[in-house]
């Protein structure tokens, strides 16, 4: 009983972590950007979020959604209501932090490096200031699901370049269909994190491996697969990892009101 309490404990602790990345304490100064462009995108590209040295933010053809689990920090499940343009609508966003901010000071290795706390805090000053956002948090007990290590050997490779931009998908790039499993410069917790996004439930890194790694595991598709969990399940265990079933307290966002924004 002493060893399940302690690890709900862990999965608490983890898991709260993990949401308060995009999270403000209502007690302290909410920070925001210095100067902010929002416009309707008319690009092509979809969901690009960069960051610059300076602290400069710059987001092309974005949507609300992405925006918001960028600027808490969440998954798509992670996300309740909402509008219907929210997943359709397209923006395009140039940030630039106050001189007297510590995001003026960051230098990301690669201009696709995420937003860092404060940049993220900023994001969502931004949201609620120009799209009138507001929200409410929800907590709530669900399944999810623990990276640990399986019995086989651990087919993972010291990162050819550690300076990469980390990345995992599949092996011809892109999203992880039915063709295997490819992670250069990753890290377990980003392994973890990517794979919440396909599973729809939070993945926990249990696997107690530090560092980074370059990896890979092709399987031949038909090109119609549909369903990804077999082969993400065979690519982990392929790789000396697997994927074992929990529960634990997972934290929403709650979106109450929401509206376009003006142009500037």
């Amino acid at each position: 009983m002493m060893k399940r309490c302690v690890l709900i404990c862990l999965l608490c602790i983890n898991t709260a972590a993990v949401f308060c990345r995009g999270r403000q304490s209502s007690s302290a100064p909410v920070p925001e950007f210095e100067v902010s462009s929002v416009k309707p995108s008319a690009g092509q590209e979809l969901n690009g979020i960069y960051t610059f040295p300076g602290g400069r933010v710059v987001c092309r053809g974005c949507t609300l959604q992405f925006l918001m689990e960028q600027a808490f920090s969440i998954q798509e499940f992670q996300l309740v209501g909402g509008p219907a343009w929210i997943d359709g609508d397209r923006y395009d966003i140039d940030a630039k932090v106050p001189a007297d901010a510590a995001s003026s000071n960051s230098a990301p290795p690669h201009r696709k490096a995420p937003p860092n706390a404060e940049q993220r805090r900023m994001l969502q000053s931004l949201l609620v200031k120009r799209f009138q956002l507001r929200y409410r948090q929800m907590r709530k007990e669900a399944p999810l699901y623990l990276l640990v290590r399986g019995k086989g050997p651990l087919k993972l490779k010291e990162p050819k370049d550690k300076a990469a931009n980390p990345w995992a998908g599949s092996p011809h790039g892109g999203r992880v269909t039915g063709d295997g499993l490819s992670g250069v410069n990753e890290s377990m917790a980003d392994l973890a994190w990517r794979l919440s996004s396909y599973l729809g439930r939070p993945v926990l890194n249990r696997t107690g491996l530090p560092g980074s790694f370059d990896f890979q595991v092709e399987y031949q598709s038909d090109g119609q697969t549909t369903e990804v969990m077999p082969m993400i399940l065979a690519a982990l265990r392929d790789l000396g990892l697997k994927l074992e079933a929990s529960r634990g307290p997972i934290d929403s966002i709650v979106i109450d009101h929401l509206v376009k924004p003006s142009p500037n």
